[in-house]
């Protein structure tokens, strides 16, 4: 589909394990070259373990199309949840031998022998290769060891390849059932997972290997993202740039951007994608919670400033002040005669002490602060006498009283340590 868009001639991420797209990471090597000198070497047991989808099938293909076919007979069992009675006829059935007649396993223990002398004496190696080792039961991976003990006095008949995910397969081999197969394991070798710099590279080999010959689709961006969310697993890294490639090409992007990375990672973990009402509808109901906090409580509406407060009235601008109009002038009356008698002047009371339309009110009289009237009550508690019983072991002093005739009395409280005693006069 995208092919001729990116300049591609195949497929570059694809899932399968093909040999040709084959990266070579530091343990990628040491587990292709354990498989190539056992097989080589005839050790025997050979324990190839790593993760999930870290390339474990794509480096067997790799070493079965580095051997020499004619010499060397690869029995390849890809469904390993099998007993051990099916396991020996597989093998008799690739080998091409005819199984006992009889049916007795004693005899068909013995005829897998024969057999594996008669590819010995051919100078052929026969290599069982059992891939998800992990899944195989521990039967018939028990009864396996019986196979390993088909050999001459120098090498083992038959070469048995395990290939399994950890760390299942490790824990089923620490089991004290399988101790004995643990100890016959002659070379082992574990995948790990890619570290940055090597899944960038892994990526540009794919696609040179792809026939990519310009500059590559991917932003260093997009890279960075894809690498962080596939963290070393390779088969991760085939599926989100597989998918980027193709969401790039729908959008017409000559390359692939970090935008269209997160959104192709955001489907394959099914998160919905964000819509536009989810960033409005927050504000929004924001704005009306505030809206109706100001509705109910008025006086919050003087924290608001000015020019973004809604609920200002513009009645509440002051209006100048009216100017009071004058009083109309008093008709004019005729001129009286000058020998007329001058009435007398009429008395005109004035209310002096009515106010005026247009003068203030006087001021309201000011409540004093409350640091005044603490003020006042303290001095007004210094100047009240306080009460003997207020500290009945200091020395009071002495009081006048009325004596039981009439007579003046001074009488002087004693302090704890002095009698009572009274002085008249």
């Amino acid at each position: 589909m995208y092919l001729d868009y990116f300049g591609l001639d195949k497929e570059a991420f694809h899932i399968s394990p093909d040999p040709e797209f084959l990266f070579l990471s530091p343990s990628h090597k040491e587990a292709l070259a354990v498989i190539l000198y056992g097989i080589e070497k005839r050790t025997g047991f050979m324990l190839i373990t790593g993760g999930v989808g870290l390339g474990k099938t794509t480096i067997l293909r790799s070493a079965l199309e580095r051997i020499d076919k004619e010499r060397i007979k690869v029995i390849l069992l890809f469904n390993p949840i099998i007993s051990y009675a099916n396991l020996v006829k597989t093998i008799y059935r690739e080998l091409e031998i005819d199984l006992p007649a009889s049916g007795d396993a004693f005899d068909i223990e013995e005829g897998l022998h024969l057999g594996l002398i008669e590819q010995y004496k051919n100078d052929r190696t026969v290599v069982l290769i059992i891939d998800e080792a992990q899944n195989l039961p521990a039967e018939t991976l028990e009864r396996l060891r019986m196979l390993s003990n088909l050999e001459t006095d120098k090498e083992k008949l038959i070469q048995i390849i395990l290939i399994g995910q950890e760390p299942e397969l490790d824990n089923m081999l620490d089991s004290v059932q399988l101790r004995q197969i643990k100890q016959r394991i002659a070379v082992r070798a574990r995948i790990v997972q890619l570290t940055e710099k090597e899944s960038k590279d892994y990526v540009v080999h794919r696609l040179r290997r792809a026939g990519c010959d310009r500059n590559v689709p991917f932003t260093d961006r997009a890279l960075k993202t894809i690498v962080r969310h596939a963290k070393g697993i390779p088969r991760t890294i085939n599926i989100v740039c597989d998918n980027a490639l193709i969401t790039g090409y729908g959008y017409r992007k000559k390359r692939v951007t970090p935008g269209i990375v997160k959104e192709v990672i955001r489907d394959l973990q099914g998160i919905p994608r964000r819509t536009f009402w989810r960033w409005v509808t927050i504000p929004l109901a924001a704005i009306a919670c505030l809206a109706a906090l100001l509705a109910y409580f008025p006086h919050l509406r003087s924290y608001i400033p000015a020019f973004v407060n809604p609920f200002k009235d513009g009645s509440s601008v002051m209006s100048p002040p009216v100017s009071r109009q004058a009083d109309p002038l008093p008709a004019t009356k005729a001129a009286p005669p000058e020998n007329a008698a001058k009435p007398a002047p009429a008395l005109t009371l004035t209310p002096t002490n009515k106010p005026r339309a247009d003068t203030p009110s006087p001021p309201l009289p000011r409540r004093p602060a409350a640091a005044t009237l603490k003020r006042k009550d303290a001095r007004r508690r210094q100047r009240l006498p306080s009460p003997p019983w207020a500290n009945p072991l200091r020395e009071h002093s002495p009081r006048t009283i009325q004596g039981t005739r009439g007579v003046p009395s001074r009488v002087e409280l004693p302090s704890p340590q002095q009698p009572l005693r009274r002085r008249t006069r």
